[in-house]
């Protein structure tokens, strides 16, 4: 089972070839990054046509990486939802074309269950371990942040236990990055900076809500008002202290709420997916904990975390593997499949 698999949910245009166990044989990103930089963010209009313009060029790579044609692709996956719906459009579209014109079987994955599979993509490196199912998956992304228990690689075996009711936590590093003058995406250069910084520099408290629940904008609003207060840190060590304890904050609340959800569902596997999931302040928080509590931990590697076709491939053979198969009007939507429990705002419940 070889499948064609098409990404474009928002600034990442990736295609990819990848087997029904996972192995990898060519996955190709075009990053808009630098696109989008100059405004701080994602500017709709501009991804859906950088991915009018990179989408074919980015599926010719893929299959010359693999050394294959479409002919030798035994179906078709790309993400329809939940994302931007212009850029998710593109992909559709395409993935449509391709299917029709070689009259292979297509199918669409929901793009936040293709990052709770990517931890069973296998790169032709050394063999990982990969959980058993069941287990409970934290997925932490610019979009998203929930916790699922996760009984199987179909949606309807996928469960919310709790979500953000505000911001998500990669939304919140940006932010933050973006208040104290580090660029877009401030994540990775607050993770850069943190790792030389004192994270008890700064006493930010943690968000309280309900147990598996979370909230990032009081974060947000408490490292506002610090620089209120102090002013944008002048020196090295002061951004690395406010950087440092910033995200010992947002690590800290994403580490409890996992691992209370683990134990109280009785499984001894956490994964964790999403962009946020490349933060290294992160991954070593998960695993500490983890052997700590005589647990396994998996995270995908790096390039697994940020936005990929390779898993959107893995989780579409997956249903294709199933026999699932989807008509010529599949469409491109901005929500989940994922039924959703966490009410957004504030209030009582």
């Amino acid at each position: 089972m070889l499948v064609l698999a098409i990404e474009s949910s928002c600034d990442e245009t990736g295609a990819a070839l990848v087997d029904a166990e996972g192995n990898i044989f060519a996955d190709v990103v075009q990053s808009q990054v630098a696109l989008h930089a100059e405004y701080g963010g994602v500017i709709p209009e501009l991804a859906s046509r950088d991915h009018l313009r990179n989408i074919g060029f980015v599926v010719e790579e893929a299959f010359s990486k693999a050394g294959r044609t479409l002919a030798d692709v035994d179906g078709i996956a790309v993400t329809h939802r939940p994302g931007l719906v212009g850029a998710l459009l593109v992909g559709v579209q395409v993935a449509k074309g391709l299917a029709w014109a070689s009259d292979k079987p297509l199918v669409g994955v929901d793009h936040l269950v293709g990052h709770l599979l990517a931890v069973f993509l296998r790169d032709g490196g050394p063999e990982r371990a990969r959980p058993a199912f069941p287990f409970v998956s934290l997925l932490v992304s610019g979009g998203h942040t929930a916790i699922y228990r996760v009984d199987g690689p179909s949606v309807g075996e996928i469960r919310e236990l709790g979500a953000t009711r505000d911001d998500a936590a990669g939304e919140a590093f940006d932010k933050v990055g973006k208040l104290l003058g580090l660029g877009y995406p401030g994540g990775p250069v607050i993770d850069r900076l943190a790792a030389t910084g004192n994270d008890r520099a700064v006493p930010f408290k943690i968000p309280v809500v309900t147990e598996y629940e979370f909230s990032f904008s009081g974060i947000k609003t408490q490292v506002a008002a610090h620089v209120r207060e102090h002013g944008v840190p002048g020196s090295p060590e002061g951004m690395a202290d406010l950087c440092a304890s910033f995200q010992r904050t947002v690590v800290e609340t994403l580490t409890r709420k996992l691992f209370a959800a683990a134990s109280k569902e009785g499984v001894a596997s956490v994964v964790v997916g999403g962009g946020v999931a490349a933060n290294r302040g992160l991954r070593a928080r998960i695993h500490a904990e983890a052997e700590k509590r005589g647990m396994q931990a998996f995270i995908p590697p790096i390039a697994h975390c940020t936005d990929n076709a390779a898993m959107i491939g893995y989780a579409g053979a997956m249903r294709l593997v199933r026999g699932e198969r989807d008509p010529w009007d599949l469409v491109a939507q901005s929500v989940t499949a994922l039924p959703r429990t966490t009410r957004k705002g504030g209030g009582r419940r």
